[in-house]
């Protein structure tokens, strides 16, 4: 069987930048384990695979290693595929997943997703997290959502962090982030998640329904511009709209091609 796959760096107006994923449409859902093992083929922190339906598309995302509930840059990635690739001309594009319908609207040059708001709070570290990030010392604050955010106060900090993967992979929740004020955005970031076989990932949409929420809060404002990234960045805008986040960003295709399964 021969698939069509995309491969888009998403947040990012360049090839080369923000977070890689992989697209694959589909005409129906191949097993699991077939699903599985194309991701784990790619190599990418997630392939999306989507179907047409009737009012939009049922979309499921894969980690080289587990399926996932909620993907960011993949559900960026996938809407630019089916704008920019396949012709759509809808003005909003509905995805069911599972975590329910998510919807993606154009706007500009970019995209914008509509995605459940996911407020952190506060809580006590778990034994070894800060350590493995190697922030024994310094102020921080501790909050968790899906992944534990671990808050500091200088962006030189998240610049710098070198942690201990395996030693991250035994926590108990999906991830962590780590974030600060930013300079010329209002917050930095950097997310791992070993947990999930994705060590670093570039740029997690994500991530930022419980970021924004943060931040929005802290800095007294519904509108954010947010960096996330190491040596491989990306960028996004969030908007906080009561229980919901708005996070916009533009894609690039870096890659056409033909899989064989």
């Amino acid at each position: 069987m021969a698939l069509d796959l995309y491969q888009v760096d998403a947040f990012t107006g360049r090839v080369f930048g923000g977070n890689p994923a992989a697209v694959c449409p589909l005409d129906a859902w191949l097993p699991d384990a077939t699903l599985q093992a194309i991701a784990a083929e790619n190599n990418l922190s997630e392939t999306a695979f989507f179907v047409r339906e009737d009012d939009g598309f049922a979309l499921r995302w894969f980690t080289p290693t587990v399926e996932v509930d909620l993907c960011g840059h993949a559900t960026l990635a996938t809407a630019w595929v089916v704008v920019h690739c396949l012709g759509d001309a809808s003005s909003l594009l509905r995805f069911s997943t599972r975590s329910g319908v998510l919807t993606v609207a154009r706007d500009g040059e970019a995209l914008v997703m509509d995605f459940p708001a996911r407020p952190p709070v506060p809580c006590e570290p778990p034994p070894g997290l800060l350590a493995a990030l190697g922030l024994a010392g310094g102020p921080l604050q501790v909050l968790e959502a899906d992944d534990y955010i671990v808050v500091v106060e200088d962006a030189a900090v998240v610049a710098s962090l070198a942690p201990d993967i395996r030693a991250l992979a035994g926590l108990p929740n999906r991830g962590v982030a780590v974030t600060a004020p930013g300079g010329d955005v209002d917050f930095v970031s950097r997310w791992f998640g070993p947990n999930v076989g994705v060590d670093e990932d570039p740029v997690t949409g994500s991530a930022h329904t419980a970021l924004a929420p943060y931040w929005s809060a802290r800095l007294g404002k519904p509108r954010l511009r947010a960096r996330q990234g190491g040596r491989r960045q990306g960028t996004l805008e969030c908007e906080l709209a009561g229980d919901r986040v708005r996070l916009r960003g533009q894609a690039v295709v870096y890659m056409q091609g033909r899989i064989r399964v």
